[in-house]
Order: C-alpha cells, then structure tokens, then sequence
C-alpha cells in the first residue's frame, strides 16, 4: 500500500516521504496512529510541500548550528563554583549551570540537550565537554571552573 507519512517513522522514514508498506502494517499501526495517509494525487503534492518545507527546516537547523559552533569553538567559558581548600567542589557543575554559563559569558543560549558531560565535574580547573548543536555539528567547548569568592 503507498503513503505519506504524516510523521517521522524509525526507520521507515520522514515526515512527508512516500513509501510503500505492507496493508497490515498500513491498516493496523500507521493510519490509525495518523502516522500517515493514503497516497492520492492531492496528497502527493501535499507530500511534496511538507518535504520541501522539512527540507528547508534541517537546513536552516544545521546553518544555526554551524554558526554557534564557529563562535564558540576555541573560547573558553569560566564558571564559578563553592570549593574547598583542596579543589574539590561542594557539589557538582550541571548541564544547567553550563547553559547560564555560557549565555552569561557569550550570550549564546544552548538546550540542555545539546550539551554532553560524560561525568560530573567536581573539581575546579580546566574541563572540557562536547556540544552537539546538530546531529552533523558537534565540537569541544572549554570549561574554566574557578572557586567563587
């Protein structure tokens, strides 16, 4: 049976792509999901605006991303956090104290999502972690955790 997809369907495809699947498959899980439509000639040109619009969307996404990646690439962010005598951090520094780091200091504002720790940070001194702003942009950001006076 051939139709448009109305969503992203792992992995058979994305939002606006003409597939054909099987009618149990059509009949039992995607149509009445809304996960798609049939394929008529209206919805293929329906189909096609919403690829083209898709399309123009990831495009847009990955141009943003880039161009936070050209800006933050090489900086270093500073944080200050309560330490003791030693280095060691009361706590621990979060995705979220990262976000206001880096909107504080460079006016960039990132999603928790984007940003990739590995482990927590509990001490002071240079960190670094990896931003991904897109599924094809990923890059190091430096983090310089200072104790708070």
């Amino acid at each position: 049976m051939k139709l448009i997809l109305t969503a992203d369907v792992d992995p058979l495809g994305k939002r606006g792509d003409v597939v054909d699947v099987a009618d149990g498959y059509a009949r039992n899980f995607l149509l009445p999901k809304q996960k798609a439509m049939r394929a008529n000639e209206g919805a293929l040109q329906q189909a096609e605006a919403i690829r083209e619009a898709r399309i123009e969307a990831e495009r847009k996404a990955k141009e943003t991303a880039e161009n936070i990646a050209t800006q933050l690439v090489g900086s270093r962010v500073v944080l200050a956090a309560q330490a003791g005598d030693e280095g060691q951090l009361y706590g621990s520094v979060g995705v979220a104290d990262i976000v206001e780091g880096v909107k504080r200091f460079t006016g960039i504002e990132l999603e928790r999502g984007q940003i990739e720790i590995g482990t927590p940070i509990k001490a002071i001194g240079l960190h670094e972690i990896q931003i991904k702003a897109h599924p094809e942009v990923e890059f190091p950001l430096t983090l310089d955790i200072i104790p708070a006076s």
